[in-house]
Parts: C-alpha cells; sequence; structure tokens
C-alpha cells in the first residue's frame, strides 16, 4: 500500500497547495506553463515543500514525455540512457520531453557537464529540484541556462488544509472518524514539510485499533516517540542534520555543534560516517590554521572504531569541540580549486624542460633536467626558480588565509619570491 503522502500527491494545479508567489494566477512560471513555453528550471527550496509534485503537474499539464532521475542512485550512464530515449521521442513526438532530476546538487561537475549539450540543443527541457543553494551546487553553464525558482516551508494553515484535506479525501483514512482537535504537536513535528505532516497523521491513526480517533497533541507526542523515526539515516534528515552539523563547526560554535552530534548519535547514525565528515572538515575548513586540527580528526577516526559506541560519543564530542573552536582557513581549499580551474582554463601545458625527469641518455641529450638546481644547495634551502609552465608563471593559487600560522606563510613566501606571485 502506498504512504498517505503519495496516495495524495496533487495531479494538477488547481490542487497544489501553497508557493503562491512561483505558481499562483499571473505569476511568470504559471504563464510559463499556461502558453507551453517553459524553459528549463531550478526549484529550489527545503524538503517536503512540493518540489517533485510540481516537477509532476508541470508534465502533466503540458502533456509531455517524463523522466526522472535522483542524483542519489544515478549516475553519468543513466543520464546518457535518458538523453538518448528523449532524443528518440523527439523523433516521433513535436513536444519536448521533461527531465526531472531530484537532488540535483548531489550530482558531481561530470554528471552535470554531461546534460547540457542536451538542454542547449533542446532534446529535453530540465525540471532541478534542490535543498541546497543551485549558486553554489550547480555548475554556471547549467544555472545560466535555467530559471531559479525558490520555494518556502508551507505555512500552519496550508499544513492544517493538507491534514483536513488528507482526513476527508484519502479513500482509506475516510473509513474512520477521525477528529482534529489539535494540530500544534503535528505542526511542530512536521517543521514545514508536508510529506512529514502525512506521515506522522497516518502514524497516529494507525496506531489506533478503534474506528474513531481524537486527534490531541498529547496523542500525537505520544504516538510519535513510539513510531516515528525523526532522524532517517537514508533519508532527508540523514543530510540535513549532517550539514547543520559541519556548518555549526565551520561556524565555530560547539554548543550547535554538540547538538546536532547528540540528535545523529541518537538516531543511530553511523560514527565512522561522522567522523569522516569531521576529517574533510578538518583540512577544507581549518588547514593550514591550524593543523594540529587534521591530525586530531585522524586520530578520532582511528580510536571511534577501536572503541566503539557508547564511548566513542565522548571521542566524538572531544573532537567536535576541538574542530568547532579552532580558528579557521579554507586557504587550502580554495587553492586546490583555483589549480584545477587553471588546470582546466589552460590543459595539458608542458612541464618545463629543467623540471623534466631524465633516465635515459637520450633524454639528457634533450635538455631534460638541464639547469635544474637543487634548492638544499643554496642559502636558506632556497633558490629563485621557475616551477610552472611559461603559459601561466606568475600565477598566484594559494592565498594564505587572515590567521596567525598563515600569516607567517604570507610573510615567508613574500620574502623568498619578492612581487612575484603577489604576496
Amino acid at each position: 500500500m502506498q504512504p498517505l503522502a503519495e496516495r495524495l500527491r496533487p495531479q494538477a494545479l488547481s490542487d497544489y497547495v501553497g508557493q503562491k508567489k512561483i505558481i499562483g494566477e499571473g505569476t511568470a512560471l504559471r504563464n510559463a506553463i499556461k502558453n507551453k513555453l517553459l524553459p528549463s528550471i531550478i526549484l529550489w527550496g527545503p524538503p517536503g515543500v512540493g518540489k517533485t509534485s510540481l516537477a509532476l503537474i508541470i508534465a502533466n499539464e503540458l502533456k509531455r514525455p517524463f523522466y526522472s532521475l535522483s542524483a542519489i542512485n544515478s549516475g553519468v550512464k543513466d543520464v546518457r540512457e535518458v538523453i538518448e530515449k528523449a532524443s528518440d521521442k523527439n523523433i516521433f513526438n513535436a513536444e519536448k520531453p521533461i527531465l526531472f532530476i531530484d537532488e540535483i546538487h548531489r550530482f558531481s561537475k561530470s554528471q552535470q557537464d554531461s546534460l547540457l549539450s542536451a538542454v542547449e540543443k533542446g532534446v529535453v527541457t530540465l525540471i532541478g529540484a534542490t535543498t541546497e543553494n543551485p549558486s553554489f551546487e550547480i555548475i554556471p553553464a547549467l544555472l545560466s541556462r535555467s530559471q531559479i525558482y525558490v520555494l518556502e516551508h508551507l505555512s500552519e494553515s496550508e499544513l492544517v488544509g493538507i491534514l483536513q484535506h488528507a482526513i476527508t479525501g484519502d479513500a482509506i483514512l475516510k473509513t474512520k472518524k477521525i477528529e482534529l482537535k489539535e494540530t500544534d504537536a503535528l505542526i511542530r513535528v512536521s517543521g514545514g514539510d508536508a510529506r512529514k505532516v502525512l506521515n506522522a497523521l497516518e502514524i497516529v491513526v494507525n496506531s489506533s485499533d478503534k474506528s474513531s480517533v481524537v486527534i490531541t497533541n498529547e496523542l500525537v507526542m505520544e504516538t510519535i516517540q513510539q513510531n516515528l523515526a525523526l532522524y532517517d539515516k537514508s533519508g532527508e534528515q540523514h543530510y540535513d542534520i549532517i550539514s547543520a552539523f559541519i556548518k555549526s563547526m565551520r561556524g565555530s560554535d560547539p554548543n550547535a555543534a554538540l547538538y546536532y552530534l547528540a540528535r545523529m548519535l541518537k538516531g543511530g547514525e553511523d560514527i565512522s560516517f561522522i567522523a569522516r565528515r569531521m576529517l574533510i572538515l578538518a583540512s577544507e575548513d581549518i588547514g593550514n590554521a591550524n593543523p594540529n586540527a587534521l591530525l586530531m580528526a585522524k586520530t578520532c577516526f582511528d580510536a571511534i572504531n577501536i572503541i566503539g559506541m557508547p564511548e566513542a560519543r565522548i571521542i566524538l564530542s572531544q573532537c567536535a569541540v576541538y574542530l568547532a573552536t579552532s580558528a579557521k582557513s579554507n586557504a587550502s581549499y580554495m587553492a586546490i580549486a583555483n589549480a584545477y580551474e587553471a588546470v582546466e582554463k589552460t590543459g595539458d601545458l608542458p612541464v618545463p624542460l629543467h623540471l623534466r625527469n631524465a633516465p635515459t641518455k637520450l633524454m639528457k641529450e634533450m635538455n631534460y633536467g638541464k639547469e635544474y638546481q637543487y634548492a638544499h644547495s643554496f642559502e636558506n634551502n632556497f633558490v629563485d626558480h621557475e616551477f610552472l609552465p611559461d603559459e601561466v608563471k606568475g600565477t598566484q593559487l594559494y592565498d594564505p588565509g587572515k590567521n596567525p600560522r598563515e600569516e607567517e606563510q604570507r610573510k615567508y613566501l613574500r620574502s623568498i619570491w619578492k612581487e612575484k606571485y603577489g604576496y
């Protein structure tokens, strides 16, 4: 049997609840649908606000072929297969197929790149759904070819309306006499998520073997605590809570970090997953502002896998507090991003001859390694050598962060390289 939220998924714009700012009468998106001139769009908003439902409704309203992929379990191969099907469909059908990609922010750059050509050529109209800021998670080329629409949490009155509709409109719930005496607890549990509020209602109703159910705040909280997995290790909460945990440490708030750590641990999250994310943060967000952070995170990862729960919670707590209270720098993270960008722009530039390895006589005759100067043979173990290819020489990729440790690095680099790299 389908879950209540799926049974009640709206099929037409007239049934769609919320998002009046983007889909109400007279809005740009509503007019685009009405005139059958839909561009590729990105729907950005929190979980449970109707992104998937809206995509399905748009396809229904336009009467177009609809293909759907989830970025969680789809790769480049899956994207290409769907695009091939859409191309074949275009031969016989003038209506452009719609390709819906849920959680599109989880697609890698190469996966997103694989969509570009099909979007540019009009093989498909893309509808992407994301819970993350598209400006950071979607490649610029794809972003520039799409309209962004921001969806908001549903209001309390909208959620109550959805509950009332469920009680009176669902074929299964209609078989029971259900009274919505109080709704505060259901609304609080949902957090503005329509799917969650319906899941909670269904659990409360199904937990009673009576034909008549009076929904009260007390009944909801009592039932939810027993039945509802508020932390779903394989679902959206898994990503939301770990995101809040990481952002709290990045934002130097140990109290918030500990709160979200406790949420994950009480929900049964894999402790290795938590420790791995702290390892990444130690390098990405702290880096050379405090090199010991990476050692601490690595030690934490090793220790929790030896100790296990429940004692591992203490080690995780210690590490989370250490990372949250450490000086921060993303300079190394930005540096490798800059280096990637430089490589993509310039391609495979030849390595300068003096830096090449010369294991054979022929290579030596071709001046491989000639004029290379060994840094340790010079004062302060430094020689003013050129290490980058001519086309990119003088390019500064690493910009030390504004913290005591990296300011020392900046001073050192400035003292040896003078004005070359702009330190």
